[in-house]
């Protein structure tokens, strides 16, 4: 199960949350900043896939735990 790596968020990693897609599933091309928190939720139950997918589905969790998605949205590229 991919877990962020460490408490500091690079910034990389947060334009990558506001501008990637889904690559599979019900959610399948909508922006991982868009994901519902009960998406979000139930991958933490069951496991994150592994890699950079993974890990940004992970970090997401928490930033969306923490009540943190509004620093996503002027990231969003037009």
């Amino acid at each position: 199960m991919a877990k962020p790596e460490n408490n500091s968020l690079n910034p990389e990693i947060l334009v990558a949350l506001a501008n990637t897609k889904m690559p599979f599933g019900k959610y399948q091309g909508w922006l991982l900043c868009r994901l519902p928190e009960s998406y979000l939720v139930w991958f933490n139950q069951k496991g994150f896939p592994a890699g950079k997918l993974g890990m940004l589905l992970a970090t997401l969790y928490e930033i969306k735990l923490n009540g943190l998605e509004y620093l996503l949205n002027p990231l969003i590229k037009k």
